[in-house]
Parts: C-alpha cells; structure tokens; sequence
C-alpha cells in the first residue's frame, strides 16, 4: 500500500470540500481530496440551482465542474472513487486507510454531506429501484406519463416534485403538515402547476406493488383515517442524515449524529474541522457549504503553522 503524506486531507468532494481545497492550497498547504464517488457531491444531480450568486441559473453539474476546475488551478490533488477502510481522527499525523493508499496528514477537513432519511416503512427496501427512488433528476424520466408521489414539504421535495411533472402525468406531494416549509417562490411555482395535487396531514404507512410499485397505503394523522393511493413510483424528501459511518465515537455529534462544531469550523479534536451538511448547521445550501470550506480551510492552515511553530 503505498503511503501519501499531506497537510491536509478533505473528506468529500463536494462544494464544501472543493471550497476547503482551494483555499488550504492558496495558503500554501499541500492538499488532497478523498472521495468515496466521483467528485462533484450531490449538487452534480441538481437539475438546476438559481440561487448561487453570479451564476443566475445553472445546472449543478455545469456548477460543481467550475468548482473542480478552480481547485485544479491551484494544484488540490483529487482521489475519486476511494472505498475508506479505517480512519483514526486522533492520531498524529491522522491516518486515512482506502483500499489504495494511507494517507497521512497533519489536519483532516470531513466534508462528507449527508445522504436521504428513509421513510423506514413496509415495501421501501423491497422496491428500491423498483419504483422508490430518492433522486427525481437521476430517475424522472422513467416515469413519462405515469403517476408519482413525493413525499415531504421542504425545498428539495417541492423542487422535485415541479421537476417531475417535465414527465409524470400527475405528481402528489405528500405532507405530514398542512402547509409547505419551501420557500415561498417555490411553493407558488407548486401551487400554480396543475400536475400537481397536495395530500396534507398525511404519512406513508407501506408501499405495495408486485414486481414493481403500483400503489402506496396512507393515513391522515388528524382523522386517522386510511386511504391507498395507486401511483408508479415513489420520492421521498423527508430530511437527510450524516455520511459520518467512519468518524462515529471518534468524534462529538449531536442526536441526530451531525458533527459539531465552533464557529471556525473546529471540532472536538484538534486539527479536524467539519464543514457542509455533515456538521450541525442552521441552513443547508452549496453557498453555505462553500463558506464553511472556506473557514474551515483558513483555520486548518492556522493551525498547521502552529505546528510549524511547535518543531522550530
């Protein structure tokens, strides 16, 4: 196994991570990114983002390549598609163990994200693939003029939903309250679509089919009362848990397991920063994930000078 040395290493190759390389390379640090899939994090699969600065409208793939383009001019070293086998925060230097190489550096920056909840109902496992999909913009187009149904009221749930109706006959937007948490624009864009029809006050209970989904069980939770829904297919958008399978015990996480931190993207171990949706963070957005590699990136290069200062 052949054995890498830096000052830092950034877990996740997203806008957060992208953001943390470029800004420990432009503080002459030597940097590398690990990441377990093809670079780019879940922004690559958003159709299309409006609320950058600057960019107006642009597909998130067109987006996350302009990130990876800037890291590459200041000299970040890229590992895709690493599968990580062991990783020791505590240790100095930090160990990080994948199939090919041991990297080992002074500061690690976990920009990791988090990975859809799961309804955790009857038939979700089951027909995974098979009709439950939790990615509209990866699978949308298999559902041309068939029947589907999101579940949750957020921004990512009422966003795909509108990006449904591009090809699904009609499109429930499933919700365990009797209003929207989206942002008002985009609630009024869900409004206005005549694809588009609310069940609200409501939850999954099972989603049935034979080969494939063709209808899910629900139940109001104010009436209790049961209903069966016949629909193709399934989203559910109900919230996100942290990719942080490889840290837990290492490090301090709230309930939810989100990775806390203070405001300079430090964690409870030094020369480790969390930054994007995988630490505790009021708002989830590429803007902030980008300002939160930033921080986290500045802080690691103060602190890896420190370290310089220590050896003098």
């Amino acid at each position: 196994m052949e054995i890498l040395e830096f000052d830092t290493v950034i877990l996740g190759g997203g806008p957060a991570g992208f953001s943390a390389g470029m800004y420990a390379a432009r503080g002459a640090v030597s940097t590398a990114i690990i990441d377990t899939n093809i670079m780019g994090g879940q922004p690559s699969n958003y159709l299309e983002l409006e609320n950058y600065p600057a960019m107006k409208r642009i597909d998130g793939f067109d987006l996350m390549e302009k990130f990876e383009e800037h890291a590459d001019m200041f000299g970040v070293k890229k590992f895709p598609m690493q599968e990580i086998e062991f990783v020791d925060l505590v240790s100095n230097p930090k160990v990080i163990k994948t199939k090919e190489y041991e990297f080992r550096s002074k500061t690690v920056i976990i920009a990791t994200g988090a990975k859809p909840m799961k309804l955790g109902v009857k038939g979700e496992a089951e027909y995974t693939g098979r009709g439950v999909s939790y990615c509209a913009v990866c699978d949308g187009a298999f559902y041309k003029d068939k029947v589907v149904a999101v579940v949750g009221g957020g921004n990512s749930a009422v966003e795909e939903a509108i990006y449904l109706t591009k090809f699904a006959s009609k499109v429930y937007i499933i919700h365990r309250r009797n209003e929207l948490r989206a942002d008002k624009i985009i609630q009024q864009r869900a409004f206005k679509n005549p694809k588009i029809d609310f069940i609200w006050d409501s939850v999954v209970d099972e989603i049935k089919g034979i080969e494939k989904v063709d209808r899910i069980a629900i139940h109001n939770v104010k009436t209790n009362q049961a209903s069966e829904i016949k629909v193709d297919g399934i989203f559910p958008y109900i919230g996100i848990t942290p990719n942080v399978e490889y840290f837990n015990s290492q490090i301090k996480q709230d309930s939810k397991g989100f990775i806390l931190t203070d405001e300079t993207m430090k964690t409870s171990i030094d020369g480790v920063y969390a930054i994007g949706d995988v630490r505790n963070t009021p708002l989830r957005q590429v803007i902030t994930a980008a300002s939160d590699g930033a921080v986290g990136a500045v802080y690691a290069v103060k602190y890896i000078e420190t370290l310089k200062e220590i050896t003098v």
